[in-house]
């Protein structure tokens, strides 16, 4: 059934594409942000576009031009869905491009370690460092390091495969290998190739963390592909409601709590006005799906499991105005802004122009909603501009509308220790908006967070300054806040439109100096079959230890006395195409990753014939 809903959702999204402006759809947001997902220590995070650095906040969606570090002692874990990035203590890490196809990292100092539960054909992670650039290739767990003075970068592929490339060479990296590149500034690499060494205590964190989503019970209601879901185990519990079907209600809350009361608004360049909540569990039900009263208790349906979730900054609508503010007594004679959150089966438009396929997308895959509805309301917003009067379910309902002054939300203060509960009275008469009519202010960019002090848990100079090999060219860098501000007043609650971004960065162009092509060539050709897989307690009861594959936990065959170096021809080693004489011959053609042992031969065989050939043994 879930495999007839793809198929009819599909045809019917192209058959809707036809006769939409191409350009239009080439201006829409990505459909993903990545998910600041955990923190542990002193973190510290720098926008895109601004120069500050402050505290990091747990369930910031990241973007293109984010940067964090992790202080000594310090990890971090974000999660894009398919893939999870890991950065060790004192790590520099960098979105450089992240969009739906593209996952492009600058790893300038540090240590990071990437989970990749799929890669789509059209799919590219690539991670730059001062040596090379890493493309990786198939679904596997990687982990590369650049070390403190920057002449050194260590790749190891613990399952995978990968390739990388620097100064026109590229060289594969294969499963259960690992690769220690020097050199730099264009000069050809020097290559140490050995075995991948056992794991470390960062290691074994990683794989804790892998385990922990392996085994997660919200899988079963939600894609895989939704960053978040995992939180939702230990948060709430499921039910079936034979209204919405798979229902998710929140334990452990406050008296009278509703959705979008505890957290904070954040601008958040290109989609604007973004929720950010307090709970530990709150991402993916902020940014995905559609919240309902079920019986006396406020639940999260998410939409259908078999497309990948569209991203939205807050599935909310927005209520605000002269009348509102006026009917509302919340002192400082400031204006209002009201919000409550979206019902299953309405309509969420976004307060940025986006393509009829991108309005189609980012409702159908949160929410059963049929695809007439949200083309007649685009149709009325984008191309005909009507005002259309519409009734919301959650309008009515007690407690769900609430209001702040709005400098709580330009300044991105908290919401829950000031927001004012709206009676339903007060909003009968109001029009329903799709964007805050209010302008942010640099604040709302930090995320309400004093910016910090200069060397304060901050990356070296030294790190922030190094040039990285990049393979593919990244975007240019983000319009700097101060130059979008008076545009945004203008137009209050509205990103700015593409076409004007783009004039920005061509009249006063940002330049990404720190990063350096590594050669024109072929882009990296992707592996097909499964990766082996490193976490053998699949399966078993959370409570139980964690136990190392056997093999990481497996002595590595010795090095001779003198590792083999080896320095690249100028004429480069054969690209994409890997023999399959040089590794583990690839299963059949699946892009998932399988659950399986890792098998000691040369084929991965499924895991059910690992255990009899165990036993057979």
């Amino acid at each position: 059934m879930r495999g007839l809903f793809t198929t009819v959702f599909a045809i019917s999204l192209a058959s809707f594409a036809i006769g939409q402006d191409q350009n239009d759809q080439g201006a829409d947001p990505p459909s993903r942000a990545a998910r600041l997902s955990y923190i542990n220590g002193s973190v510290s995070f720098q926008p895109g576009g601004v120069e500050d650095w402050v505290p990091a906040t747990p369930n910031r969606p990241l973007t293109t031009g984010d940067r964090l570090w992790a202080d000594d002692g310090a990890r971090v874990e974000m999660n894009l869905g398919s893939a999870e990035f890991r950065l060790n203590s004192r790590t520099n890490f960098t979105f450089l491009n992240l969009d739906d196809k593209t996952a492009q990292i600058q790893l300038s100092l540090g240590t990071l370690n990437v989970r990749l539960r799929r890669l789509a054909d059209d799919e590219t992670i690539e991670i730059d460092t001062p040596q090379v650039a890493f493309t990786l290739l198939r679904a596997g767990e990687y982990r590369v390091e650049v070390n403190e003075q920057g002449d050194a970068t260590i790749v190891t592929v613990r399952g995978g495969d990968g390739e990388a490339t620097a100064n026109g060479q590229a060289f594969p990296v294969h499963a259960r290998e690992q690769v220690r590149i020097t050199g730099g500034d264009g000069s050809e690499p020097i290559l140490d190739r050995r075995a991948a060494p056992p794991t470390d205590p960062f290691d074994n964190f990683c794989e804790d963390r892998d385990r922990r989503e392996d085994m997660s019970q919200s899988a079963k209601y939600v894609s895989r592909d939704m960053p978040g879901y995992a939180d939702l185990d230990a948060n709430g519990s499921w039910r079936t409601d034979p209204q919405y079907g798979a229902v998710w209600v929140p334990s452990g809350v406050v008296v009278g709590w509703s959705p979008y009361h505890y957290g904070h608004w954040a601008w958040i360049s290109p989609w604007g006005w973004t929720w950010v909540d307090d709970a530990p569990w709150g991402y993916a039900p902020f940014h995905y799906g559609r919240w309902a009263m079920v019986g006396v208790s406020w639940g999260w349906i998410p939409g259908p499991m078999a497309v990948r979730p569209v991203y939205a900054p807050a599935m909310v609508a927005f209520v605000g105005g002269a009348g509102f503010s006026a009917s509302l007594s919340i002192g400082g004679g400031v204006g209002a802004v009201g919000w409550f959150p979206l019902g299953p089966r309405e309509v969420w438009v976004p307060s940025y122009h986006v393509s009829a396929v991108y309005m189609t997308r980012v409702n159908v895959s949160n929410t059963v909603v049929t695809e007439v509805n949200v083309r007649n309301v685009y149709t009325n917003v984008y191309v005909n501009k009507t005002v259309v009067t519409n009734v919301y379910v959650n309008q009515r309902v007690p407690g769900a509308v609430v209001a702040v002054r709005g400098d709580v939300m330009t300044s991105g203060r908290p919401v829950g220790a000031v927001a004012v509960r709206v009676p339903a009275s007060a909003v009968v008469n109001v029009a329903v908006v799709h964007a805050a009519p209010v302008a942010p202010e640099r604040a709302a960019v930090l995320g309400g967070r004093a910016p910090m002090a200069a060397g304060a848990h901050l990356p070296p100079p030294a790190s922030m300054n190094r040039q990285v090999v990049a393979k593919a060219a990244p975007p240019p860098a983000p319009v700097p806040f101060a130059r979008q501000q008076e545009a945004l007043k203008a137009n209050p609650g509205h990103p700015l439109e593409p076409n004007a971004v783009r004039s920005m960065q061509a009249s006063q162009p940002v330049a990404r100096a720190n990063v350096r092509a590594a050669a024109p060539g072929a882009p990296a050709a992707k592996v097909a079959g499964p990766a082996p897989n490193r976490n053998p307690n699949i399966g078993r009861p959370a409570a139980t230890p964690a136990v190392a594959p056997a093999v990481n936990n497996a002595t590595p065959p010795k090095p001779e006395a003198k590792p083999e170096s080896v320095t690249p021809r100028p004429k480069p080693e054969p690209k994409p195409e890997v023999k399959p004489e040089s590794r583990p011959a690839p299963a059949p053609e699946r892009r998932e990753e399988k659950k399986a042992e890792p098998a000691k031969k040369t084929s991965k065989p499924a895991k059910k014939n690992t255990e009899k050939t165990e036993k057979e043994k």
